[in-house]
């Protein structure tokens, strides 16, 4: 897949397990580790956990393995490292705290 194949089909799984508030950030040249950053919200532990493991399983089924997944344990803040795409998958608090469409915005 390529980068924007990818985008969407993660984005797909995503609405899939109805993540909420989805935002697609263009970090190319801000960022030297990725080109785009998903953010988006769920609504407990449970649901954050959920949607990143639907990322990942459904990411690494399609032949494109997360580098690495963050923050499954504690459930505030998920984060499917895919390279040239980063998923955060952030609880409604925790998300309004750090913001990061301000910060790359």
């Amino acid at each position: 897949m390529n980068h924007e194949e990818l985008k969407q089909f993660v984005i797909e799984k995503i609405d899939d397990m109805k993540g909420r508030d989805l935002i697609d950030l263009d970090v190319a040249g801000k960022s030297s580790i990725t080109d785009t950053l998903l953010i988006c919200s769920g609504n407990s532990k449970r649901h954050v956990i959920s949607i990143a493991e639907n990322v990942s399983l459904s990411c690494k089924a399609a032949g494109n393995p997360p580098l690495s997944i963050e923050g499954k344990d504690s459930g505030e803040w998920v984060l499917v490292d895919l390279g040239n795409i980063v998923v955060h998958v952030m609880q409604d608090e925790t998300r309004d705290f750090y913001q990061l469409e301000k910060l790359w915005s």
